[in-house]
């Protein structure tokens, strides 16, 4: 069908106020030039979408309706949002955008730009130098204190046994106090941890990425704030006449880093394990796959001591790190990533309620 010029322009109107009134996103204009010679329809973008000359000053209804059509459907799309980096603040692994979506199957993600889970020269000896280091130092404190005991083997032992024993009841407090800090604040540019905290918060969506990789590859990064610099400042700080002192937080430090290790055994089918493994995790001397497995369950509130788990039941149900979220949060308006993930769980902390029941978690 033919339309003339005069019912055309009124058409052509008539659409680009239909689409100004219920869409909002784009206008037709329209104009006559040379009076009977050509007819453009053009958007308020700088993309023409169609133009038309009309030799007889005439247009089909269908061109028209063809180009209409085609500017219906770009005023439709909503551009995607840009995913986040671990860099960025605000990164939470979860959250839509986020930039790491849990992926099916047992697929490796490694989310630090540069790592990799196979072992590199420089990882074996950082180390191998800081556990070497580390048990030099113990050795040598408990020479100190067999000399302080005059030479008295049994006591000597006594006391080194005492001082590992609540050295590695201390760790266990200790890596889920790291754990719940580091799952929960920072990203991948807090200085000293960045690394830690963008591998911890995306170990979530790959969980099995870890088992990939060999000792050395798996422990490194605690060899920063675990190494030899904080184990020195320490013995030098105590003394000579203090060795259990220099005893106590070596040990510490080497269970601190041994905690990504037992982290990682956690995640390992017991055919996969040693039975030497199986028999740590069985005593409780590791962390078991059970207890750890309910920590990844969104929103990651839970479970964080990864040397035992010893104390996992009553920081859980004491509500401690629910209170400390809510006292950063009162002090500084930071929320935990916890909260981000559940906002429930945010209610719930704001009104007093920080105690979890975790232990039957499914």
């Amino acid at each position: 069908m033919k339309l003339t010029i005069a019912f055309l322009f009124s058409l052509q109107t008539s659409y680009s106020l239909g689409f100004s009134t219920l869409q909002g996103v784009r206008r037709l204009e329209h104009g006559l030039r040379d009076s009977s010679s050509s007819l453009y329809m053009k958007t308020a973008s700088s993309q023409t979408i169609s133009e038309t000359s009309l030799n007889a000053a005439t247009l089909t209804a269908s061109e028209i309706d063809e180009a209409i059509t085609d500017i219906d459907a770009e005023s439709l799309e909503t551009p995607k949002p840009e995913p986040k980096s671990y860099l960025d603040d605000g990164f939470v692994f979860g959250l839509e955008g986020s930039g790491l979506e849990r992926k099916k199957g047992k697929v490796a993600q490694v989310v630090v730009v540069g790592d990799t889970t196979e072992t590199q020269p420089y990882q074996v000896s950082m180390v191998g130098v800081t556990m070497a280091n580390h048990i030099i130092v113990s050795i040598f404190a408990m020479y100190q204190l067999l000399q302080l005991n005059g030479g008295e083997i049994a006591p000597t032992i006594a006391i080194g046994t005492f001082t590992t024993f609540a050295s590695w009841l201390s760790a266990d407090l200790g890596s889920g106090v790291l754990h719940w800090s580091v799952d929960n604040y920072g990203n991948g540019k807090t200085p000293v941890f960045g690394n830690i905290i963008a591998a911890f918060q995306g170990h979530h969506s790959a969980p099995w990425t870890i088992t990939e990789r060999e000792f050395c590859n798996n422990v490194h990064k605690l060899c920063i704030p675990f190494g030899i610099p904080t184990v020195a400042a320490i013995s030098f700080l105590a003394g000579p006449s203090h060795p259990m002192v220099s005893l106590f937080f070596t040990v510490f430090c080497s269970m601190e880093i041994m905690s990504q290790e037992f982290h990682k055994w956690a995640h390992m089918p017991k055919a996969e394990c040693s039975p030497l493994i199986n028999k740590l995790q069985e005593s409780r001397i590791a962390i078991g796959r059970r207890a750890h497995n309910l920590h990844h369950v969104a929103p990651y509130e839970g479970n964080y001591c990864i040397v035992a788990g010893i104390w996992n039941p009553l920081l859980d149900q004491s509500g401690i790190f629910r209170w400390m979220e809510h006292m950063v949060y009162k002090r500084n308006g930071i929320e935990s990533n916890s909260w981000k993930l559940d906002p429930e769980l945010k209610a719930k902390t704001l009104r007093g309620e920080y105690a979890l029941d975790l232990g039957n978690k499914k």
